[in-house]
């Protein structure tokens, strides 16, 4: 039975091998991560699904701006390889989005893969650009609350 709750202080160099076990030498070097400096993660969208104890898969949110709008970043999303085809970081996915929409953010982007994504909502953001060296067909979005990407556009950001 997975436990799923909010990362925790105590998580947290847990949650950053899991992230090292399944992301390449060097995933500290992407720009999104350089959004991510300095700015502390949405605590209440962290979230961990442990098992026994120890940690089988973890999301994270940050803050960003788009322009001038405000948005939420998310990833990194890792599954342990002993729990991946379980179908937990779609439950995760799943989850932190709702609590994410439930908090009153009004939408979410993130940089990954569209096939995958895209059962989830996320669409390709035309005129949202990340630093680079950032594929532009890999920036998605997922709008919270209808309507919420339509206009936006812009260079994302750091949250101040």
């Amino acid at each position: 039975m997975l436990d799923v709750r909010p990362e925790g202080p105590e998580d947290h160099w847990e949650v950053e091998a899991l992230y090292d076990l399944c992301f390449a030498p060097g995933r500290e070097a992407l720009s999104s991560y350089r959004l991510r400096d300095g700015v502390p993660p949405v605590a209440d969208l962290c979230l961990v699904a442990c098992e026994d104890g120890i940690v089988a898969g973890a999301i994270r949110y940050w803050p960003v701006r788009v322009g001038a709008a405000r948005a939420l970043l998310l990833g990194p999303v890792a599954v342990h390889p002993t729990h991946q085809g379980e179908g937990l970081g779609a439950w995760l996915i799943r989850d932190s989005v709702e609590r994410a929409r439930a908090a009153g953010w009004l939408r979410v982007m993130l940089v990954g893969d569209a096939p995958y994504y895209g059962r989830f909502g996320f669409a390709r953001l035309a005129g949202v650009l990340m630093p680079p060296p950032t594929n532009p067909e890999r920036v998605l979005g997922l709008a919270l609350q209808p309507g919420a990407w339509e206009g936006v556009r812009g260079e994302v950001t750091r949250a101040a």
